[in-house]
């Protein structure tokens, strides 16, 4: 469908104001025009229209008309002399005698008048002859004005006194006349084609150095037309498609939009379902929480609840995902929310969940694992209904669970918030069936609703690769509907559903929105929260696999470039750290919370500081994993990694970094973000000693004996005194004996006795890390 732009440009034109006096208008309702060759929308121009009218308002309607009648009436005189064409408008005889009060109404009714008087024609049906100066008319209607235009003036004006004969006046119409006019349309035809101007596919953005490659034009011309116009830009500079086409049209070209369309896009059907194509679909519930809090139990618990008598037992669940039925509503529950599907979900956007039941132990409260539960659903923007287990137990209390849940934004709904709190025994069964009941209400408020009549997309929730079958990928449905046979894409895997089983086990034909399957036939394991579509094509499929293996490897030849404080001001100068995201883990909430405060408000201009987890204790792995597809900087404080994060944040390259001192965080962060970021040294641990006994000594203090479990002990090293990974002392090495004797150092897998510099509460089982400075050159 095509339509007319207006410009600010040409709309000042049409009422003869300038284009300032229209951008003010504009700019009193909307934003202000940055250029006067902005494309105006329909309710600007209404805006424009309405406030000319008003300060331009006449008598009556009939004084528009007033001159219209004595456009009949043209003298024969005028007829033989007409004025050139491309000045119809300005006036005639009839309208120059026409009475004082059309002369009141012509000023009155200018702007309208004017637009009026240039789409006149006046022609001259009283003379015997005919002007040959009509096809002229008839050529304005074949040509546009801009290509009229193109060499400087009309073209119609170059022929004017050709026609006439030597005596001054025209020749009879006739056949001979009729053909020399024809010829002479014909040639002028020609000539229009010959110069019909160069056609120029122009993106949505283009540098000006690119389009006038484009116009084969020099980027001085095109940098001229722009400042004409309003708009100051360099040759590298990017201007918006609107912008280009205005000066690809003042230039003589024509303008087509050029669309770019990928693979993925020809593959892929992105079509937006409309109302009357959804349907109700059933939720997905994701259960969460910290270990040993019962989300097994619960589990447990709602299946044996929901299982036919014919089934009782023979339930064996493999696939990570199963669906239950309460009142003749079906729940599709996740089995598996630990794993790492559900984090990288989210950091792709991908999420399949619309409902977190999170489980919290009556007698044990809210823990680090269940604040990062909270964390996750409420990045994942989905409702959290907390289940509050164990209620059977002795001392149970809800109350102080809801008072701890307060603190965390989660207020419950009997004390005017809007977040559900059930009291359950997942061991006795007590208040199973009203948190069943309170998912099935909260899903109906949410109205989830999918379309079952495309093709299949959904998510990986687990995958495997089984010696017998080959890979085996958990799929749950999340819109249209996957067939037995159907070809799909998930990741960088491709192939067709060979055999389809439910979560019982029993072999499918087809799956809707929000029913999870098992299916064997990929080429290969797809990655556990990788999007799966249903396509139609195979060739182009694997061109899109490879596509994607390609993009993977160039990410992983990137993977250096992970954001660190090193490279932090290197990647803001470069504008790709808009965000600089931080996870912070310390040894108490108060501690954490203070760390969290000062370092959020560090944010500028530039870059925002944003904290997106901050929790209690040691430095984990699934800190590790969230930081990874967060791109964030693990900050830790009075806290240290355990040796599987240690790992972990290796092979992903991830920036964990370690503070006694809040200022000493605030400071280096700031300074990194300053680009003044140079630490001279760094830490290096060389080795970990574990205390096996310890002995009082009057003159001494607490001797440690100790056991090196990796690297060496020096005698000149720092040491750190670890209790349950989280940092009680750091200072110096007093001794260090084998036997009898001072040594230097102790090797892994020796025994020796240590005492630490003004520290003697030194307690069996505790870790004597070991560290060195090393200066960095720089």
């Amino acid at each position: 469908m095509s339509f007319v732009k207006y410009r600010v440009k040409e709309v000042a034109a049409d009422f003869g104001v300038t284009p300032k006096d229209i951008a003010e208008i504009v700019g009193k309702y909307f934003e202000k025009p940055r250029s006067n060759t902005q494309v105006l929308t329909d309710e600007q121009l209404n805006v424009v229209f309405d406030a000319i009218t008003q300060k331009h308002q006449i008598a009556s309607l009939e004084q528009v008309f007033a001159v219209a009648p004595q456009a009949k009436k043209p003298e024969p005189k005028k007829a033989e002399a007409p004025k050139p064409a491309a000045q119809p408008a300005q006036g005639s005889a009839p309208a120059a005698n026409a009475a004082p009060a059309a002369q009141s109404a012509d000023k009155a009714a200018k702007p309208q008048q004017e637009q009026r008087k240039r789409e006149r024609r006046v022609v001259d049906t009283s003379a015997v002859t005919v002007n040959a100066d009509r096809f002229d008319d008839r050529v304005d209607v074949l040509i546009s004005e801009r290509a009229q235009n193109f060499s400087g003036g009309k073209q119609k004006i170059a022929s004017k006194n050709k026609n006439k004969t030597k005596g001054g006046k025209k020749p009879a119409f006739g056949s001979k006349q009729r053909n020399e006019e024809q010829e002479k349309m014909r040639r002028l035809r020609l000539e229009v084609i010959k110069k019909t101007p160069l056609t120029v596919k122009i993106p949505d953005e283009i540098t000006v150095g690119e389009l006038a490659s484009r116009m084969k034009k020099t980027a001085t011309e095109v940098i001229k037309t722009l400042l004409k116009n309003g708009v100051m830009a360099t040759i590298n500079q990017t201007i918006d498609f609107d912008t280009a086409e205005f000066v690809a049209t003042e230039m003589g070209c024509k303008v087509e939009r050029e669309v770019v369309v990928t693979i993925e896009e020809r593959l892929i059907d992105d079509h937006q379902d409309t109302e009357d194509e959804l349907v109700p679909r059933s939720p997905v519930v994701v259960v969460m929480g910290h270990v040993d809090h019962g989300k097994t139990s619960l589990l447990d618990a709602v299946r044996k609840t929901n299982v036919v008598s014919g089934e009782a037992g023979g339930i064996t669940q493999h696939i990570g995902a199963y669906t239950v039925e309460i009142n003749g509503k079906p729940i599709t529950f996740l089995d598996t929310p630990g794993h790492a599907a559900f984090t990288s979900m989210r950091a792709r956007g991908a999420m399949c969940t619309d409902i977190a039941i999170l489980v919290v132990a009556a007698d044990d409260g809210i823990m680090p694992q269940t604040v990062e539960a909270i964390n996750h659903a409420k990045a994942a923007n989905i409702p959290i209904i907390v289940a509050v287990n164990k209620m059977d137990k002795h001392g149970a209390n809800a109350e102080n669970i809801k008072q701890e849940l307060t603190k965390y934004d989660l207020i419950p709904e009997e004390w005017g918030g809007d977040t559900i709190v059930c009291p359950i025994s997942a061991k006795t069964g007590m208040g199973i069936d009203q948190l069943l009941e309170m998912v099935i209400l909260t899903a109906e408020m949410q109205e989830l609703k999918a379309n079952p009549n495309r093709a299949a997309k959904g998510t990986v929730i687990e995958a495997r690769l089984d010696k017998n079958r080959g890979p085996i990928a958990t799929l749950l449905v999340q819109n249209g509907t996957l067939h037995k046979g159907d070809l799909i894409i998930a990741g960088t895997a491709v192939g067709r559903v060979r055999v389809m089983t439910d979560d019982k086990g029993r072999a499918i034909q087809s799956a809707g929105p929000s029913i999870p399957v098992e299916i064997t036939g990929l080429a290969e394991t797809p990655t556990p929260g990788d999007e799966f579509d249903a396509v139609a094509d195979e060739r182009m499929a694997r061109q899109l696999v490879e596509q994607r293996k390609q993009a993977e490897k160039d990410a992983a030849a990137k993977q250096a470039s992970k954001v660190t404080l090193d490279n932090l001001f290197a990647k803001m100068q470069e504008g790709e750290m808009k965000e600089l995201n931080l996870i912070v883990k310390a040894d108490v909430q108060g501690s954490a919370e203070a760390v969290r405060a000062s370092l959020e408000k560090l944010s500028n201009e530039e870059v925002r500081v944003r904290v997106i987890h901050a929790g209690v204790g040691a430095i984990n792995e699934s800190d590790i994993l969230l930081a990874s597809t967060a791109n964030a900087i693990v900050v830790g404080f009075n806290v240290r990694p355990d040796a599987a994060a240690q790992a972990s944040a290796q092979r992903a390259n991830v920036d964990i970094r370690m503070y006694r001192v809040i200022y000493d965080a605030i400071d280096e962060i700031e300074a990194a973000m300053k680009g003044m970021l140079a630490p001279k040294y760094r830490e290096a641990i060389i080795g970990h000693a574990e205390v096996r006994q310890t002995y009082k000594v009057s003159a001494i203090g607490t001797i440690a004996g100790c056991y090196v479990k990796d690297g060496k002990v020096t005698r000149d090293s720092k040491v750190r005194v670890l209790r349950d990974n989280i940092v009680i002392y750091e200072g110096e090495i007093g001794s260090l004996q084998r036997f009898k004797d001072s040594v230097k150092e102790v090797a892994q897998n020796y025994e020796c006795g240590m005492s630490i510099d003004k520290f003697n509460d030194i307690k069996e089982g505790d870790i004597f890390e070991c560290y060195v400075m090393e200066e960095i050159p720089r």
